[in-house]
């Protein structure tokens, strides 16, 4: 602590489900997982807005659906409640992951963000992160969240389109 709150898998509670008025979930991880739709398991689990407990949020391709098989490749992400409205990974990344990761850099982190910022007043600060990647368009690895820190504590939050 506190940085252990950055983390996407950490329970802020209150968050907003981008595309789902009235929803909330706990953790961004626990929206980004709780959207995925799979072959063989089409429907979002709104249980994992509820995980609180930063453990068992991950939904794989490998895992076991409540069908009792496994549940096939990732189809999208739903976007709202109408079950035809499928994003793109990238579109995912842009409508879904994004706006719940800067909510919580706005809303919870305010902070643990100024402590950085004097932090950078005084020397370098070194964020580790298991990823390092820090591109948007870069969809064949996951994004890096000390890159969104850094990009957000420097104001350079990215806007990217939809095209």
């Amino acid at each position: 602590m506190p940085w252990q709150r950055f983390s996407p898998f950490y329970p802020h509670g209150g968050i907003p489900v981008p595309g789902w008025p009235e929803m909330v979930a706990q953790s961004v991880e626990g929206i980004w997982q709780g959207l995925k739709r799979f072959e063989h398991e089409n429907a979002v689990d709104l249980s994992s807005f509820e995980n609180r407990t930063m453990r068992r949020l991950k939904r794989t391709t490998h895992g076991i659906g409540k069908s009792g098989v496994r549940r096939g490749p990732v189809l999208g992400h739903q976007y709202g409640s109408l079950e035809n409205v499928l994003l793109t990974y990238r579109q995912a990344r842009i409508l879904i992951y994004l706006p719940s990761y800067l909510w919580i850099l706005e809303n919870c982190l305010q902070k643990e963000i100024d402590t950085l910022r004097r932090m950078l007043e005084e020397g370098d600060v070194l964020l580790l992160d298991y990823e390092t990647n820090c591109d948007i368009e870069h969809l064949d690895r996951p994004l890096s969240h000390a890159g969104l820190i850094r990009s957000y504590v420097e104001n350079s939050w990215p806007r990217p389109t939809l095209e």
